[in-house]
């Protein structure tokens, strides 16, 4: 006669069945996290001032103009001979990579305006396959440019003293971030774009993944 099998413990049956509830939840909230950017919101920086500046084909772009889209900007000076044609190219993969239908817009602001004029710009966004639609390069006044780029987008750009240049090109000392605004005009991201252990692609998935966020938002 086979000895009858004790009967399992209702508790342990309990006990596999809040397993199971608990491994379904942490799935589901893993691929909402996943869905909804990570689980949290980008902070506020700061609310950018507004602004009037000039673009490469001599229209005026101003903060009103930009009001309701995202944008990603940086600070370059054409005749640059340190990381602005890096940087001015991980932008141009940044916009090959944007959907056609994000309203996402790039822009690219000089330290250098007494050269960079309006055709200046334009031949150098000529060069990267500046989509008109889609990739400003702006100037304007030194007095403008500082108040955008240094005080509202926290930018650092400062101009070199003629003994400090070891060469001709040698004119600014910049960031080499890239800065993230968001429809309100509000300062919601920073990234640096260079440095030890940054991977270029790595950084525009971050990117890319910041303003689909932002421009998810009211």
């Amino acid at each position: 006669m086979n000895p009858q099998k004790p009967a399992m413990n209702p508790l342990i049956w309990v006990g596999l069945g809040l397993t199971v509830v608990l491994l379904l939840l942490a799935f589901f909230l893993s691929n909402l996290l996943i869905f909804t950017g990570r689980g949290k919101s980008l902070p506020v920086y700061g609310q950018v001032a507004d602004f009037a500046l000039t673009n490469q084909n001599g229209q005026v772009v101003s903060l009103g103009s930009l009001r309701g889209r995202v944008w990603v900007a940086d600070v370059i000076f054409t005749r640059c001979a340190g990381p602005c044609l890096k940087m001015s190219r991980q932008m141009k993969e940044l916009q090959q990579v944007l959907p056609q239908r994000s309203q996402v817009k790039l822009v690219t602001l000089t330290t250098d305006p007494d050269f960079d004029t309006p055709p200046v710009l334009k031949t150098y966004a000529q060069r990267f396959g500046a989509e008109g639609n889609r990739w400003e390069f702006l100037t304007g006044t030194k007095k403008a440019l500082t108040e955008l780029e240094v005080g509202s987008l926290k930018l650092t750009a400062i101009e070199k003293k003629p003994e400090e240049r070891e060469t001709p090109a040698d004119l600014f000392i910049h960031s080499t971030i890239f800065v993230i605004i968001d429809k309100k005009g509000q300062l919601r991201g920073i990234f640096e774009t260079s440095g030890d252990g940054i991977e270029p692609t790595e950084i525009r998935e971050q990117i890319l993944d910041a303003t689909k966020r932002l421009e998810r938002e009211g």
